[in-house]
């Protein structure tokens, strides 16, 4: 699978390119760890988002043999808001990357079912990954068929990052 490394001044590119997709405020933002993090941190303090909740999930299938059953896993919430936090609020989910959707979709249809409003943006999409037919998020900076690597991934050193994939 190519690789690509993203810098500092790209990431904030495409920040900056997300920003000018967005035709409404929101409420409140929820970041997916870990990959949501830091992208929702940059996003949240270019629109000035004040609350901000985390949703971290897991997809336990190491005990699954087959690719096909792994894929078809439930989801583990971890931790997520309540429902009253969510309730009625346009909600931004954020996540670094939508590979196979799996986990943006998850956290998007716990928010809804919360009675939140959600919306879905990344920083990357991969179609030829995506799970979902033509369902894909509903905010994206840019799509890609790479594995992407981010500048705050990268704290062994650039050279070293490259050197191991």
């Amino acid at each position: 699978m190519r690789r690509e490394l993203v810098s500092w001044e790209e990431a904030d590119r495409l920040i900056d390119h997300l920003m000018s997709q967005f035709e409404h405020d929101f409420d409140a933002m929820v970041v997916i760890t870990r990959g949501g993090i830091i992208p929702g941190g940059m996003l949240a303090e270019a629109m000035d988002v004040k609350h901000i909740l985390t949703a971290a999930v897991d997809f336990p299938a190491k005990e699954l043999e087959s690719e096909k059953d792994k894929l078809l896993a439930w989801p583990q919430f971890i931790q997520f808001p309540d429902d009253e936090v969510l309730g009625a609020r346009r909600v931004l989910v954020v996540d670094d990357v939508w590979g196979s959707g799996r986990t943006s979709t998850a956290v998007k249809n716990r928010v809804s079912a919360g009675g939140g409003i959600p919306f879905t943006c990344v920083m990357h999409f991969n179609p030829q990954r995506n799970l979902f037919g033509n369902h894909r998020p509903d905010y994206f900076a840019a799509s890609t068929d790479a594995y992407i690597i981010y500048p705050w991934e990268t704290d062994r050193g650039t050279d070293r990052v490259l050197k191991d994939y």
